[in-house]
C-alpha cells in the first residue's frame, strides 16, 4: 500500500465520522497540508481574520509557516499570540493570559501546536464565544476533536466542556519530525482504549452508561490496527503514524458523538489524573499524559486478568450473602476520603465524584445479581476485548513508551496505593468500583503485589 492509498482510507474513515459530530467540519491528515491552511480557513471561516497561537516550540517548528500561509491567502492576521512559557502544561493561569488577547479582537485562533497549546486554545475561544481552527504537530494524545479542554485550576487537574475546533489539520511531514517521546505518548494513549472499552461494558450492564453503538465502533472496529505497529511509531514510519493519528482523531470525534469522554477512558486514565492531581514529577518534570495512562492501562490490565482467570458466579453469590456484613456506608466511605484526600485541594472534588456513584444496599444487590447472572457473556466479551497484561506492557514499550511504573518514578509500593485512590477519583463505573463491590480488594487487587501476582518484584 503506497502512501496516497492509505492517506485515502484514513480520509475516508475520517469523514465517515464527521456525519456524527456538531463541532468538527473537517478533517485534514496527510503529506504538504500546512500549504492547504488558507484554503480551509477560508473555505470555514469566511471573511475573517486569524490569529496564530503557539508556544515557542511550534511556532518555530510550525507556526511562522502557518502564519505565512494565511497572509499570502490574502487572510487578514492580528500578531501571533506565543506562549513563552518553559515546561507549561494546561493551566487555568495561562488561559487567563490568552483570554483577553481574543477577547480585544474578532479573529478566529489557529491552535498549533499539541495537547497544552490545544487545550489552551479551545478553553478559551469558548470563553469567548468563537470557533476555532487548530494545526498539530505530533500525534500525542486524542484531545484534537474532542469536546473538552484538560485545565488545571485550584490545583486540581479537571475537564471544562467546550466546543471541539471546527477544523483540524495534520501535516504528516511535522508529525514524523516531532520527538520520538511525544508520539509514544499518543500510542499509549491509544491503546488505553482497549480497558477502557471493557470498563464501559461493565457499566453498561449495570445501565450507569448505557453504550452508544456508534461511538463505540468509532474507536474499537479499527483500534487492534491502530495499534499494530508499535514499532513503526516508535521509529517513525509514516504509515504508522498516519494510523496513529487517526486512532486519535477518531477517539475525539467519538467523544464528540457521544457528548462524553466515556467512549476513550476508563479507570486507566484515572491513574494519570490521580498522579496529575498529586503533582507528581519525575527527574524534575511532570510525565506526559500518555506515559501516566500508559502505565495505568498495563494496570487495568492486570486486574482484569487477576478477575477472569479467578472470578465465577459462586463469586457473585457469595458476595451477595456477604453484602450485611461487608456493604461499605457512606460513613465509612467518607472517612476514607478524609483519611486520602483531607489535606489537599482535590477533596470536596472527590467527595462530590463519590457521592455521585455511592448506592444502597438494594442496588449493590441488583447490580451483583445482573454481574452474576450474566457472568458467561459477560467473562466472553471482556476477554475478547482485553488483551493480556504482559502483551499490553509488551507493545507500550516497544512504542518506546514507558510499561512500568518506575519508568515514571512511581515505586511499586505507591502504585498499590493508587490503585485505592483511583477507584474514588471519578463517579465513572470501571473494574477498580467492580473489585469494591465484591468485596475482594484483597485476593484481587493486592494479591497483583504479591508472589505470584503480576506487579511482584
Amino acid at each position: 500500500m503506497n502512501a496516497s492509498d492509505y492517506y485515502q482510507d484514513t480520509a475516508a474513515r475520517i469523514e465517515k465520522a464527521l456525519r456524527y459530530c456538531d463541532d468538527t467540519q473537517a478533517v485534514v491528515v496527510g503529506e504538504q497540508t500546512l500549504g492547504q491552511v488558507g484554503t480551509f480557513f477560508k473555505r470555514l471561516f469566511p471573511n475573517q481574520r486569524a490569529i496564530v497561537v503557539a508556544d515557542a516550540t511550534t511556532f518555530e517548528l510550525a507556526g511562522k509557516r502557518v502564519a505565512e500561509e494565511l497572509n499570502a491567502a490574502g487572510i487578514s492576521t492580528d500578531e501571533p499570540y506565543v506562549y513563552d512559557e518553559p515546561g507549561m502544561h494546561a493551566e487555568m493561569r495561562l488561559v487567563d493570559m490568552l483570554k483577553p488577547r481574543l477577547a480585544a479582537t474578532d479573529a478566529i485562533p489557529v491552535a498549533v501546536g499539541s495537547g497544552t497549546v490545544n487545550d489552551l486554545c479551545k478553553y478559551s475561544s469558548s470563553l469567548v464565544e468563537r470557533s476555532y481552527m487548530v494545526v498539530g504537530t505530533a500525534a500525542s494524545m486524542d484531545g484534537y476533536a474532542s469536546f473538552g479542554a484538560s485545565i488545571e485550576y485550584n490545583e486540581c487537574k479537571q475537564t471544562f466542556s467546550c466546543p471541539a475546533p471546527r477544523v483540524i489539520l495534520i501535516d504528516m511531514d511535522v508529525v514524523c519530525k516531532a520527538p520520538v517521546k511525544m508520539n509514544a505518548a499518543g500510542f499509549a494513549d491509544l491503546i488505553a482504549k482497549i480497558p477502557a472499552g471493557a470498563d464501559w461494558i461493565l457499566a453498561d450492564l449495570i445501565g450507569t452508561e448505557p453504550i452508544d453503538t456508534i461511538a463505540w465502533s468509532l474507536v474499537q472496529d479499527s483500534l487492534r490496527d491502530w495499534v499494530a505497529n508499535p514499532e513503526g511509531v516508535a521509529s517513525g514510519d509514516r504509515k504508522a503514524l498516519t494510523f496513529l493519528t487517526e486512532g486519535l482523531i477518531m477517539s475525539g470525534l467519538a467523544m464528540q458523538k457521544a457528548k462524553t469522554s466515556r467512549t476513550a477512558s476508563g479507570a486507566e486514565h484515572q491513574f494519570s489524573h490521580l498522579w496529575d492531581n498529586q503533582h507528581h514529577k519525575f527527574n524534575g518534570e511532570a510525565p506526559s499524559h500518555g506515559f501516566k495512562v500508559g502505565v495505568g492501562t498495563v494496570s487495568t490490565s492486570a486486574l482484569y486478568e487477576r478477575i477472569l482467570s479467578t472470578w465465577n458466579e459462586s463469586t457473585f453469590d457469595a458476595a451477595i450473602a456477604a453484602i450485611p456484613q461487608n456493604y461499605r456506608t457512606w460513613e465509612t466511605i467518607e472517612k476514607e476520603l478524609e483519611e486520602n484526600f483531607g489535606t489537599s485541594g482535590l477533596y470536596e472534588t472527590v467527595k462530590r465524584e463519590c457521592a455521585k456513584k455511592f448506592v444502597e444496599p438494594d442496588e449493590l444487590e441488583r447490580r451483583l445479581k445482573l454481574f452474576r447472572d450474566n457472568w458467561n457473556e459477560l467473562k466472553k466479551r471482556l476477554s475478547n476485548q482485553l488483551m493480556p497484561a504482559a502483551e499490553i506492557q509488551r507493545i507500550i514499550a516497544a512504542a518506546k513508551a514507558p510499561s512500568t511504573p518506575e519508568e515514571i518514578g512511581i515505586e511499586r509500593s505507591r502504585l498499590q496505593k493508587s490503585y485505592a485512590l483511583a477507584q474514588q477519583l471519578r463517579y465513572r463505573y470501571n473494574c477498580l468500583d467492580w473489585t469494591r463491590d465484591l468485596g475482594l480488594w484483597e485476593e484481587t487487587v493486592t494479591h497483583l503485589f504479591q508472589p505470584g501476582g503480576f506487579w511482584f518484584k
